[in-house]
């Protein structure tokens, strides 16, 4: 399975860096300013692409002599450069993505690029983004095991309507083939009570997010 990074201009912490560093990445793609944040870790990446007005001239300098090419689009699109990163990945046959420095700034572009995990593309990937330490992807049925440790927190925020039969296990509210609603937040801040968890729904999507050690 082909495991492709996407990074972006949004904030990226050393805690994030230290994940990414220690993971192994078959293809690197810097969405405009995340070639900083690339440059910034000692990544070198496979790509940039954007618009590309966020790049220092000292880090495009560095990068064009490493033989990185430069994807222009003009700043006028229907697509985000986010967008386009997520396109070219999914047509260069990535089956596994990690999307990060994609939150912080500015709201609408954070909303935007976390409900990109909903995109009709991504049904068949496994697509993650990285925050720190928190790791959010989008659940459709039939579900999913949950890894981490007791006391991690757990949110399961439903996206596009009501998430219907969930079901909870290793969590400390537990869900019994229940609902929950589109824009309630009866789904947020559980706690894994164990190393292992498992969600599984029955119709629509939910937004999981993971914060490790980071119990509410």
């Amino acid at each position: 399975m082909k495991r492709t990074l996407i990074v972006a201009n949004g904030e990226l912490d050393t805690g994030t860096a230290a994940r990414i560093r220690a993971d192994v990445w078959d293809e690197v793609i810097a969405v405009d300013g995340g070639a900083l944040h690339c440059h910034g870790m000692g990544i070198v990446p496979d790509v940039v692409i954007g618009d590309l007005d966020s790049i220092p001239d000292a880090i495009r300098e560095a990068f064009e002599k490493a033989c990185v090419p430069f994807e222009r689009h003009p700043a006028a699109k229907s697509e985000t450069d986010l967008e386009l990163a997520l396109d070219r990945a999914l047509e260069r046959g990535a089956g596994s993505l990690v999307l990060t420095g994609v939150l912080g700034g500015r709201i609408d572009m954070t909303l935007a690029n976390l409900l990109l995990l909903a995109h009709p593309r991504l049904q068949d990937v496994a697509a993650e983004i990285w925050h720190e330490r928190t790791t959010a992807w989008l659940l459709r049925p039939p579900g999913r095991e949950l890894q981490g440790r007791p006391g991690d927190t757990v949110s399961l925020i439903p996206v596009h309507g009501d998430a219907l039969g969930v079901v909870t296990d290793g969590l400390h509210y537990p869900l019994r083939d229940e609902t929950l609603r589109f824009a309630h937040g009866r789904g947020v801040s559980n706690v894994l009570s164990n190393a292992q968890g498992c969600v599984r729904l029955r119709e629509g999507l939910l937004l999981v997010v993971h914060a490790a050690g980071q119990a509410l």
